[in-house]
């Protein structure tokens, strides 16, 4: 443990921005969990209407420092693909 008092506090606020973090980066999982179940279940319906929570759950976690640009547009191109080919292949 750190024994100066600004080094303390960095050590507390960094663990609390870790534990906000990976809230975040759960959340983004579980809302693609939801969205890759509907493209497997085929509910087009379903997964273009969770598609747009999906990209802005992912925006959110971006602009928030959680993930970086690239893997934020990587993770969007690739869910919106999976919706592309479901309704190509109707």
């Amino acid at each position: 443990m750190p024994q100066i008092k600004s080094q303390i506090k960095r050590v507390k606020i960094t663990a609390i921005e870790n534990e906000r973090n990976a809230a975040k980066r759960s959340r983004v999982k579980n809302i693609v969990k939801k969205y890759n179940g509907a493209i497997e279940a085929k509910e087009i319906a379903a997964a273009e209407g969770l598609l747009k929570e999906v990209v802005g759950v992912i925006e959110s976690a971006y602009l928030d420092g959680v993930y970086k640009r690239n893997t934020a547009s990587r993770k969007i191109s690739e869910l919106s693909k999976k919706l592309s080919v479901l309704k190509k292949a109707q």
